[in-house]
This record gives structure tokens, sequence and C-alpha cells, in this order.
């Protein structure tokens, strides 16, 4: 069961720390001279994550739907 509850802390403490550093991107930095310095990318596309968890829960939810219709026939 510990090992269970530490995945999940684990799990969402990684999720959580990676919305909030892409959260906190700048995009371009630049210099007084007008020069790019560097580009800070997003570690995490959230658009595509997000449509794959909306697609994963429909999914889930169509398999709880079709489970508890078998059961309670």
């Amino acid at each position: 069961m510990r090992v269970l509850f530490g995945i999940i802390i684990g799990v969402a403490l990684t999720v959580g720390v990676a919305f909030i550093v892409d959260s906190q991107a700048a995009g371009t930095s630049t210099t007084g001279s007008g020069s790019v310095v560097a580009e800070h990318r997003q570690m995490v596309n959230w658009d595509v994550a997000g449509e794959n968890m909306r697609m994963a829960r429909d999914r889930i939810h169509g398999a709880w739907v079709r489970l508890s219709q078998k059961v309670a026939s």
C-alpha cells in the first residue's frame, strides 16, 4: 500500500513541478543590445497532454459503463 501511495505522490509531484516550471516560462530572453540569448521552451505540450487525458477518461468511462451493465444484467 505504501508503494502505491508513493507512486501516486511521485507522479503528482512530477506533473505539478513540470506545470509550475512551464507556467513560469518567459519565452525568449534578450540582452541590452537586443540579441536573443536563449529560448526557454516548455517541457510539456499541455494541449496534447490534455487531449490525451480526455480520451483516456472517455475510454475508462465507457469501459466502466459496459462493465456495470454486464454486472447488472
